[in-house]
């Protein structure tokens, strides 16, 4: 036996004597059992991984659905406007008048115009065959919605398609109730509201539940007449805020596009206003409107887009238009006015204000008691949704008056050149312009300068601030 085991044995401890052959003894070295923390752990680190992963996949289903869904209300408006529509198409599109996740962008002009039967009647026009195509179509539908207010449309649509298919085919639904007392059933429900029918359906399931002593078949055939009753009056309900909204959307009120807000000068020193000051990020009044302000729904989803963005603490909101040089009263209609109604393009514009630390500042002010904001840039957002040519997109022009060129100053010692920049896009919108600084600009695309020239979605931004010029102390 091994001398140290024979001593460990023996209980006089480990022995320093070892043999040959022996494991070497290290005393900062032991083995030890591993401890049960570990596998507990990778447990808990596999059942957070496996419900990660159970809720990205739940994710990616949602998506796909609510891709498919929308894939097939567009499928539907192009059958529509093609005049290729089936039953369903007609039920989808009339649906997107009021569908709040519906995109502004899918609608096209003439779209309002389009003569759409009414849903109850669609389907009470139809055979028993095309009862049962447009019953599936309907369950398509009716999975892939999320919103409460379509899926109670398409319910109520089910209901009705089952109740028609019902008269058409009677031989196949059980019916214990006369012809002469379903007709009375229908005096009775016809003239109800909806929240009367919701009460009477209740009344009538409490009924079924008693243990009194009824007709079962009449209460039965009530309760089931009174759900097609209230499938109607849905569709009624839902058909009322369809004409609501078409007639609002035909007709919007000018008013509210705002009023024009002149054509003062911008300056090139400014204090900040107290709008801006004290409420930063809160949505400023429309400053673009007048009599021929462009009123489209597409507009109005654009113009509330990015007027929810608000402007920062550096930002004020930048409305100054001015007159078109070289227009007067008998020449400031476009060629193409007979063809398409002119519109003022609307727009949500910001002017970056900031303080300049040249000698001058320096040496007169401090942090403390800071200089006067001067511009620093400008955010051009200026929205044409409704291009008759979209494979041309809009374009800026800068004018210099009194023959001024680029680089060349007339101003005051103490004040700064401006000129007009304007914006020309074609018809249907008119062309507009607003008086600038006239300096430099950074042409940088980094992220604190933030050039940017696009027009992409119905939306010409042209952002650009000044360059800096930076003196040495």
């Amino acid at each position: 036996m091994d001398p140290g085991r024979q001593n460990m044995i023996n209980g006089s401890g480990p022995s320093r004597v070892r043999d040959g052959t022996s494991p070497k003894y290290d005393s900062h070295n032991r083995i030890s059992k591993s401890s049960r923390r570990g596998p507990r752990q990778s447990a808990n680190k596999a059942a957070a991984s496996y419900v990660s992963n159970e809720e990205q996949a739940r994710q990616f289903v949602a998506d796909e659905d609510k891709f498919v869904l929308r894939q097939s209300k567009k499928k539907a408006d192009i059958r529509v406007r093609e005049n290729r529509a089936k039953p369903i198409d007609y039920l989808a599109f009339s649906l997107r008048y009021i569908d709040d996740e519906r995109d502004a962008f899918d609608d096209e002009a003439g779209d309002d115009d389009i003569d759409v039967p009414e849903p109850a009647d669609i389907v009470q026009n139809l055979s028993l065959e095309g009862l049962r195509e447009l019953e599936a179509d309907i369950k398509h539908y009716h999975v892939l919605e999320t919103e409460p207010r379509n899926r109670e449309y398409w319910e109520a649509l089910r209901s009705l398609c089952k109740s028609q298919k019902a008269k058409l085919d009677p031989s196949k639904y059980d019916r214990r109730v006369v012809s002469s007392v379903d007709d009375d059933i229908n005096k009775i429900l016809a003239p109800k509201t909806y929240e009367q029918l919701g009460a009477l359906e209740k009344q009538i399931q409490t009924k079924l539940r008693s243990d009194e002593d009824i007709d079962m078949d009449y209460w039965e055939q009530l309760l089931q007449s009174l759900l097609v009753w209230k499938a109607k009056a849905v569709l009624a309900r839902t058909v009322d805020k369809i004409t609501k909204r078409k007639l609002e959307r035909r007709g919007p009120s000018l008013g509210k596009e705002g009023s024009d807000t002149g054509s003062a000068p911008a300056q090139t020193q400014a204090q900040p206003s107290s709008s801006s000051s004290s409420a930063p990020n809160a949505p400023p009044a429309e400053p673009s409107g007048g009599n021929n302000a462009d009123a489209s729904k597409a507009t109005q989803t654009l113009y509330d887009r990015e007027a929810a963005r608000g402007v920062s603490e550096n930002e004020e909101v930048f409305a100054a238009e001015e007159e078109l040089p070289g227009t007067s009263s008998s020449s400031s209609k476009p060629q193409w006015a007979g063809e398409h109604r002119v519109r003022k393009p609307r727009y949500f514009n910001r002017v970056q204000m900031g303080y300049e630390w040249n000698k001058y500042n320096q040496t007169h002010y401090d942090h403390d008691n800071p200089p006067p904001k001067v511009v620093q840039g400008y955010k051009f957002n200026i929205f044409y949704p409704e291009l008759v040519d979209k494979t041309k997109a809009p374009t800026f022009k800068i004018i210099r008056e009194h023959g001024r060129r680029r680089g060349e100053s007339f101003a005051a010692a103490g004040e700064e050149d401006t000129c007009l920049i304007r914006f020309i896009a074609g018809p249907p919108y008119e062309d507009i312009a607003f008086r600038i600084v006239d300096r430099e600009w950074d042409y940088s695309a980094k992220r604190d300068r933030g050039f940017r020239s696009s027009f992409d979605k119905g939306i010409l931004q042209l952002h650009f601030q000044f360059k800096k010029i930076f003196y040495r102390k």
